[in-house]
């Protein structure tokens, strides 16, 4: 997935433990993909967000990054493409979501 397209920050906010399985919506190149919000975290000033495509149970995931400048009234996400960022990230979120494990492929 290349770059995806919220519109309104505001439409993403904490889902946590407790997530209701929101649906995000992205536009890409291609039309648009419905994920399933599971967690958001920020961490050094960056927001990131874990989407996988089925709200319970084995799932294919991604950690996506807010990359849109902070005055802006829409979120653009990317995929992570370094290595160590990524582990990282993934780490905090399994913190997070003890009974989640995260696979990198």
């Amino acid at each position: 997935m290349e770059n995806t397209n919220i519109n309104n920050k505001d439409t993403v906010k904490p889902a946590g433990k407790d997530t209701d399985n929101r649906k995000i919506v992205f536009e890409t190149g291609e039309g648009t993909a419905e994920w399933y919000i599971i967690d958001e975290t920020r961490i050094n000033g960056s927001n990131y967000i874990l989407v996988a495509d089925a709200p319970e149970g084995d799932a294919e995931c991604m950690i996506l990054k807010d990359v849109a400048p902070a005055d802006s009234k829409e979120s653009i996400y990317e995929e992570i493409e370094d290595d160590n960022e990524l582990d990282i990230v993934a780490g905090m979120f399994e913190d997070a979501l003890s009974d989640t494990e995260i696979v990198q492929v």
